[in-house]
């Protein structure tokens, strides 16, 4: 099994006031910050494609009505639609104190390189989104993936910049390893003035366990908050696919068939076997029993859940009050331990 040395006791907890059947939707401190989120936070990845403008604005107004209030974007998600429709649900329907709205940029599918963390792109990336959203900052803005071609001295100067000059208010890294969080933060630690990483966002699920190796111990010990996205194994852990690939899933769609993929093979099957069993027992859902897995891990601030619809989301937040029994979790660890 793998194990980290982490604990929740440098990560505070206290409880929001939204309401919704089943509870009180927690909200954490993202690590040693004073930045606070719900421990489930809102993905926009299928916004603007997979799900309209319709139901995506269903989406946010029953998120916010649980209580929730992470919200998270990044400039290439459906090619800029996502932060766009985003933005006019901030103009039109939500007011934007109530929220906390990340983002992210490096990413870049259409350009001459698959990314770019230089000054240059990630000034003129942040006044794009800001642009698309309708706002003057963010208050998460995050480096999407690692460049390993640009300095990173230089990528994190644009970071100081970007925050300092007020488009952001926290600044973050997503699918960093734990040396390169490590890295970022010792670097912005060590310069006079310079903002520290606040957040580190990974895959992390019962199927993707690969940030307890490094990432989790390297988070606790830089102070930095984890947001784990894709916490239901890309939709596997829901038990949507043990009799095989419904036509309105994302394994059937053809820009997530991919995606999905890597996980329908044996141990996956194994581990949503075991999933399953849990929720039986505990007369709930799987999808309940895999969240709460993830969202009450160490280190772990908000599990970023991307529904397609609407009805998605409402069966998600009716996880809120499961705490998994200490044996239920030990005999999940042991079945979805990477070899």
């Amino acid at each position: 099994m793998v194990t980290t040395q982490v604990s929740q006791a440098s990560f505070p907890v206290f409880h929001g006031v939204g309401r919704y059947p089943g509870g009180i939707m927690e909200q954490r401190y993202v690590g040693r910050s004073g930045l606070s989120v719900s421990r489930v936070g809102l993905g926009t990845m299928t916004w603007g494609r997979d799900t309209d403008g319709d139901d995506a604005a269903a989406q946010l107004r029953t998120f916010v009505e649980a209580g929730g209030n992470l919200v998270d974007t990044a400039d290439v998600y459906t090619g800029g639609d996502a932060e766009r429709l985003l933005g006019r649900m901030l103009r039109d329907s939500f007011p934007r104190s109530e929220l906390v709205i990340s983002t992210k940029a490096v990413v870049t599918p259409a350009g001459r390189r698959p990314r770019d963390a230089s000054r240059r792109h990630l000034i003129a990336a942040v006044d794009a989104s800001l642009n698309r959203l309708g706002l003057d900052y963010v208050d998460l803005w995050q480096l999407h993936t690692f460049d390993p071609e640009v300095p990173l001295e230089e990528t994190l100067a644009a970071l100081d910049a970007i925050v300092t000059s007020g488009r952001a208010v926290y600044a973050g890294v997503c699918d960093y390893t734990g040396w390169q969080l490590a890295a970022a933060a010792v670097a912005q630690r060590n310069a006079s003035g310079r903002v520290p990483v606040t957040s580190a966002q990974a895959e992390y699920s019962l199927l993707a366990r690969g940030p307890e190796r490094e990432l989790l111990p390297a988070a606790e010990h830089v102070g930095a908050g984890v947001l784990a996205w894709s916490p239901l194994g890309r939709g596997v852990l829901t038990g949507k696919y043990r009799t095989g690939v419904p036509s309105d899933s994302r394994a059937a769609s053809p820009h997530f068939a991919d995606f999905v993929r890597p996980y329908l093979d044996e141990r996956s099957r194994r581990v949503v076997e075991s999933v399953t069993t849990a929720a039986d027992g505990l007369g709930v859902s799987p999808l309940a029993v895999a969240l709460s897995w993830v969202r009450d891990q160490p280190c772990v601030a908000s599990a970023i859940v991307g529904a397609r619809t609407h009805t998605q989301l409402k069966a998600i937040l009716t996880a809120e009050d499961l705490v998994l029994p200490r044996e239920i979790r030990e005999a999940l660890d042991d079945v979805s331990s990477p070899e």
